[in-house]
C-alpha cells in the first residue's frame, strides 16, 4: 500500500515563502543590474534576465523532487533512497567534478572554478558542499547510534572533507571553503559532539586559515583593503569604496528601481557577488532590510524545522544546511557592507550564477523534505489509569522517576552514545 505524502509544516511554509520572496527579488534585481552591461556586451539587455529565470524554473525542480525525498527509507541495502547512498552518491558526483575542473576547468578572473557542458556552466564547488554536509550528518548519525566506533567515524569524516577542500583550495576559492567547513562545524555542534573535540578544531581550523590568508598575496591585499580600502582607492580598495558609494547614494528609500548609477561599470560583479549594493542604492535601506529580514524569516524558519523533528538524520540535515546558507548570505552582505574582507561568494538565491541557485533551492527542498517527514514520529501514549504519573505526563508514558521515555530526537528512539 502506498503511502500518502505528508503536508508541509508551519514552519515549511515560512521557509518557502522567504525562499520565493528571495528568489523574485533576486530576477528582478538581476535584471536591473545587468541590463546595461548586457547591452553593450551581448545587444540583449534581458540576457542575464532569461538566465536567471531559466535557473530558477530548474532550482524550483529539484526543490519539489526534494521536497519529497522521504529520507527515512532504510528498508533494503539497495535502497536508492536511503541516507548513506544518497549522501555518499552526491559527494562522489561532486568529488569527480572537482576532479575535472582540475583536468578541464575554466579560467575567470584569476581562478578556476568551472567546467563548460556545452550550454552551462557548472560550478562543481557548490555541490560538494551539500555532498559534505550530507556525508556528515550520515556519519554523525551512526556515530551516535554506536554503528561507527570514534576512529572510523573520524576517518571517514577526514577522507570526506579534506580532499574536498584540499580541490576547492587549489581552485582557488576560499570563500566556498570557509562556507563549506563552517556548515560541516555547525553540523558538528548540532550532532553533539563534545566541545574538547570541537574547541581544538575549532582554533586548528582558524590557525589554517590565517595562515593561508598570509601565503597568498592577494589575499593580505583584501584584508589591508578591508581594514583601510582609501589606503588604494583604484586597485585593492575600489571595490569597497564603489560599494559603500552605491549605500551612501541609496539612503532610506533609494533612488528608484533601475536607476542605479554604480551599476554603470563602476562597481564589478554588480549583478553577483555585489547585487546587494545594487538593492541598497536602488531600494535604499527599506530595501535592504527587507533582503535582511527574508532571511531572518528563512533562518528561523529553517532552525525551526531542525527543532521539530524528531529524526536525528532529518534534525542534522535541516540545520546544517540552514546554517551552510545563512552563513553564506551574512558573509556576502558583511563583505559587500565592509565589515569583513571580500570572500567572492555570492549572496544565496539573489545573485544571478546557476551553480548556486539550484544547488540552494535543492537544499531548501532538502530542508523541506525534514519539515514534511521529519516530525511524523510515532508517540506512545498511555492508557488512562495504566500508571500514577499519568497527570503530570500528560499523553507521553513516563518513568518512575518523572522522565519521558522519549528523546528529543530520532522519535523517540534510544540513541547509543550521547557524547565521547
Amino acid at each position: 500500500m502506498t503511502r500518502r505524502p505528508r503536508t508541509l509544516t508551519r514552519s515549511g511554509y515560512w521557509l518557502l515563502g522567504s525562499t520565493v520572496a528571495l528568489v523574485l527579488a533576486g530576477i528582478l534585481m538581476v535584471y536591473s543590474a545587468s541590463s546595461v552591461a548586457d547591452y553593450v556586451a551581448y545587444g540583449d539587455s534581458a540576457f542575464h534576465l532569461k538566465k536567471q529565470a531559466l535557473f530558477a524554473a530548474i532550482g524550483f525542480v529539484a526543490l519539489l523532487i526534494a521536497s519529497f525525498w522521504d529520507f527515512r527509507s532504510r528498508r533494503g541495502e539497495l535502497d536508492p533512497r536511503r541516507p548513506d547512498v544518497v549522501a555518499w552518491g552526491v559527494w562522489a558526483v561532486a568529488f569527480v567534478g572537482l576532479l575535472m575542473v582540475e583536468i578541464m576547468g575554466v579560467g575567470k578572473w584569476g581562478a578556476t572554478r568551472s567546467i563548460d557542458l556545452g550550454f552551462a556552466y557548472v560550478q562543481p564547488s557548490e555541490y560538494a558542499k551539500l555532498g559534505c554536509l550530507l556525508v556528515t550528518a550520515v556519519l554523525v548519525v551512526a556515530w551516535r547510534k554506536g554503528a561507527l566506533d570514534t576512529g572510523p567515524f573520524l576517518g571517514w569524516l577526514a577522507a570526506a572533507v579534506v580532499p574536498t577542500v584540499v580541490l576547492i583550495m587549489m581552485q582557488p576559492d576560499m570563500g566556498t571553503t570557509v562556507s563549506l567547513v563552517v556548515g560541516v562545524f555547525l553540523l558538528l555542534v548540532l550532532g553533539g559532539l563534545p566541545a574538547r573535540w570541537l574547541v581544538p578544531s575549532a582554533v586548528g581550523g582558524a590557525t589554517v586559515a590565517f595562515a593561508l590568508v598570509w601565503a597568498a598575496g592577494y589575499r593580505m591585499e583584501r584584508v589591508t583593503s578591508f581594514l583601510d580600502p582609501w589606503a588604494d582607492p583604484s586597485d585593492g580598495g575600489y571595490q569597497i569604496i564603489q560599494s559603500l558609494y552605491a549605500f551612501g547614494s541609496g539612503g532610506i528609500d533609494g533612488i528608484g528601481l533601475g536607476l542605479s548609477r554604480q551599476k554603470y561599470f563602476y562597481l564589478p560583479a554588480a549583478h553577483t557577488d555585489f547585487i546587494f549594493a545594487v538593492i541598497g542604492e536602488e531600494m535604499g535601506l527599506i530595501g535592504s532590510l527587507a533582503i535582511v529580514i527574508a532571511f531572518g524569516i528563512f533562518a528561523y524558519a529553517g532552525f525551526r524545522v531542525a527543532w521539530e523533528s524528531r529524526d536525528l538524520f532529518g534534525k542534522l540535515l535541516a540545520g546544517g544546511l540552514t546554517a551552510m546558507i545563512v552563513v553564506q548570505a551574512l558573509m556576502n552582505m558583511a563583505a559587500v557592507t565592509g565589515l569583513m574582507p571580500i570572500t567572492g561568494i555570492p549572496l544565496p538565491l539573489v545573485s544571478a550564477g546557476g551553480s548556486s541557485l539550484t544547488l540552494t533551492l535543492a537544499c531548501v527542498g532538502l530542508i523541506l523534505a525534514v519539515s514534511r517527514y521529519g516530525g511524523q514520529a510515532r508517540v506512545r501514549l498511555v492508557r488512562p489509569g495504566r500508571t500514577r504519573g499519568s497527570k503530570s505526563a500528560g499523553s507521553v508514558e513516563r518513568r518512575r522517576d518523572g522522565r519521558t521515555h522519549l528523546s528529543g530526537v530520532d522519535g523517540g528512539r534510544p540513541t547509543a552514545r550521547r557524547g565521547a
